[in-house]
């Protein structure tokens, strides 16, 4: 016979392997399943043993269907009392695709009609309609004008394996589980010794049925109604009996041998108390320890001791519309890394974006599907390859990388005790020292348990006469010469490059990584992104702006326009701001803004977020502010707005704002506009302006002391 066995989308070669392997004669990969001939005593063994499907449907009739009356007269011509009792109860699934039969919720009530016509006509008894535990439940698939009628011989779906009691708020299902374990070689390296770890385990599906797999159970053998998956008159009772009596045996032996070997721990209790949970219900709670741990701890700090190999697998965080923080999978990587660098790694990952985020070589990716939401399982093994010896010696920096490596330590050397008194974690190292080399570098230090180090390189404009390989070559050598500096891979330089095109020279395409990661700026963990946008998130030569506006923020109404990311309102809001207000057109931004303040634990009514021309809102606005920070950019045509200038509406800005001050209330004007001419005169009618430029420059920008102008202003 044919029969077909259905599972996730993506796991349908993984199904056909496994199902050969339980005896069936053949199974060929379709979508979202595989056709399979065998007999009906191979169907049944893949109900109680696959771990991979998650119906064997068994088919009772295939007939044309080119409308609703054909359908109920197909299945009305089935022998229905050779396959249930007038006292049992049915259920029946529907999927219908084509112009003939449109709603499957009506497809399935035809069918029932159908069976309950002919029950009563025969037996003069009806059966009864139980969608939760029916004894006979009936699958319906209606395509391009053809229907086929099956059994659905597990009853049921046969990923609930009913071990399960308590669930987290995305759960996996447990043949995809199997699917993520497969891939990693589970059996295999369990075989040879190996230990299994899953660092952020939630409610522990990957983990225990790692632990059922090792130990040889059943996936049915503890489902509902596992002992009699369907009353189906059909069904082989008497071969049921002996599969089962096999599938006990080999359970007793293996959980009997089953050595404790896994690992599962989580940042949230609440996972990790229903993971014990659902260990205890499976049987396997001996042989796991599990842990409540930030991924980001794993390994440190601890002298726990790991195998020499084992598998770790893991399905990191990610919601529906693949919102995830990238620096949380960057984190998972590096930890791997860190305590497990021989291991392999089969990490279940939201997309291929986050998947590049852990930083892992992967030797095999898949597209799997977990529901709707299209995945990406990577492999790694080992998760940390050994690094390539280079023949011969150490390839030498060119004159030319070596000036700029050079100077580069010159600079660190002069800045580092500065660095260490201010508690300095993101600076500018370089910027042009050498005419010839002309390119900034950033550094950027992230707050992690392990710290990594990164580097931001922005290209300036060459003159139109120095020849574009000239120019590549220069770029080429500085950036050999930062990673001879700070010891960093290719993968931890962001670099923005500059391409002569027309219009003149701008900056070219960015990465779209979508990779934050978190520093710290005194008191605040700021959240950046180095590589996706011209900017990262936090201009470092406002550093010393930024930390002014947290001193004097104290009990302080606190007001920040143009705010971007908004790092100014996160250090006004930890010195203690009575209140906080954000105004940004942009709706990225406040975005960010809101992570950065949450980052902080920051959050609340007090602390607004407003989405808004500010030239407008200042026009509508009625509140008043003791504390106001405006960082205006050079110009601005947005859509949602009038054009801005900021030489041309300085004055009507800043008379604006100032109305807004309190009595005894300042405001901080800044902008980075070279040419930029504040109209004294102006501004005098309504304010005392005072520059203080001098006082905002740090020591790592001193080099270029017009990087920026500010002003304090208050009322007159």
């Amino acid at each position: 016979m044919k029969f077909f066995a259905s599972c996730g989308k993506g796991l349908e070669y993984l199904l056909a392997d496994e199902l050969v392997a339980l005896g069936c004669a053949r199974a060929t990969a379709t979508i979202a399943g595989a056709n399979v001939e065998g007999s009906l005593l191979d169907a049944q063994r893949a109900v109680l043993w696959s771990r991979l499907a998650s119906r064997v449907l068994w088919p009772l009739a295939e007939f044309d269907c080119p409308n609703e009356l054909a359908l109920y007269e197909g299945v009305a011509a089935v022998d229905w009392p050779a396959h249930l009792d007038a006292g049992h109860t049915l259920a029946v699934d529907a999927h219908v695709s084509g112009d003939a039969i449109t709603h499957a919720r009506y497809a399935a009530q035809r069918v029932k009609d159908a069976v309950v016509d002919v029950m009563r006509a025969r037996t003069g008894a009806r059966p009864d309609v139980d969608v939760e535990a029916p004894d006979l439940r009936l699958n319906l698939v209606v395509r391009k004008g053809r229907a086929v009628l099956s059994v659905d011989l597990g009853g049921g779906p046969l990923h609930r394996r009913g071990w399960r009691r308590v669930q987290g708020d995305a759960p996996l299902k447990e043949n995809l589980a199997a699917a993520v374990l497969l891939r990693g070689s589970w059996p295999r390296m369990h075989a040879d010794g190996g230990a299994l770890l899953d660092p952020m385990c939630g409610s522990g599906t990957l983990v225990i049925e790692a632990a059922l797999m090792a130990a040889d159970v059943a996936p049915g053998l503890q489902r509902e109604g596992g002992l009699r998956p369907t009353r189906w008159r059909g069904f082989d009772h008497e071969a049921w009996s002996q599969l089962l009596t096999e599938a006990l045996e080999r359970e007793a032996k293996g959980r009997a041998a089953l050595r404790p070997v896994f690992r599962g721990s989580d940042i949230d209790p609440h996972a990790i108390r229903a993971a014990r949970e659902n260990a205890e219900s499976a049987g396997v709670a001996e042989a796991i320890e599990w842990k409540v741990e930030d991924v980001r701890q794993l390994g440190v700090g601890n002298a726990q001791e790991w195998a020499a190999r084992g598998l770790v697998a893991c399905n990191p965080p990610y919601d529906a519309r693949l919102a995830a923080d990238p620096a949380l999978y960057r984190g998972l990587g590096d930890a791997l890394k860190r305590t497990v660098p021989e291991w392999r790694a089969s990490l279940l990952c939201g997309d291929a974006e986050l998947a590049f985020a852990t930083g892992l070589r992967a030797a095999k990716k898949y597209q799997l599907f977990n529901g709707a939401i299209e995945c990406t399982l990577i492999v790694a093994d080992p998760i940390a390859p050994p690094q390539r010896e280079r023949s011969g010696e150490p390839q030498a920096l060119s004159e030319g990388a070596q000036m700029v490596a050079n100077r580069l330590r010159k600079n660190l050397r002069k800045l580092k005790s500065w660095r260490e008194r201010e508690g300095v974690h993101c600076f500018r190292a370089y910027d042009a020292d050498l005419p010839e080399y002309a390119a900034a570098i950033d550094v950027y230090e992230t707050d992690e348990a392990v710290p990594r180090t990164l580097l931001h390189v922005q290209e300036y404009a060459a003159p139109a006469e120095i020849p574009q390989d000239v120019q590549r070559r220069r770029l080429n050598e500085t950036l050999a010469a930062a990673r001879d500096v700070f010891g960093v891979p290719r993968e931890q330089i962001a670099l923005k490059t500059r391409s002569r095109g027309k219009g003149g020279s701008k900056y070219g395409q960015f990465d779209t990584r979508g990779e934050f990661v978190v520093v710290r700026e005194g008191r605040a963990r700021l959240r950046v992104n180095l590589f996706d946008y011209l900017d990262t998130g936090l201009f470092l030569d406002h550093r010393p702006m930024r930390l002014r506006i947290a001193d004097e923020a104290q009990d302080a109404r606190f007001l920040n326009l143009f705010a971007y990311t908004g790092a100014a309102t996160v250090h006004a809001a930890l010195g203690g701001a009575r209140q906080t207000t954000t105004v940004d057109l942009s709706g990225t931004y406040l975005q960010w803004c809101s992570d950065n303040l949450r980052e902080n634990g920051i959050g609340g009514a007090k602390h607004r977020l407003v989405q808004a021309d500010v030239m407008e809102w200042l026009s509508h606005d009625e509140g008043e502010y003791d504390l106001v920070f405006c960082d205006p950019p050079t110009f601005s045509n947005s859509k949602r707005a009038d054009d801005f200038d900021v030489q041309a509406a300085h004055v009507d800005l800043l008379r604006a704002a100032v109305a807004r001050l309190s009595r005894e209330g300042a405001l901080y004007f800044s902008n980075n506009f070279r040419r930029f001419r504040l109209d004294e005169a102006a501004v005098a009618q309504f304010a005392h302006c005072v520059e203080i430029s001098r006082e905002t420059i740090p020591l790592d920008f001193e080099r270029d002391a017009r990087i920026h102008r500010c002003w304090k202003l208050t009322r007159r």
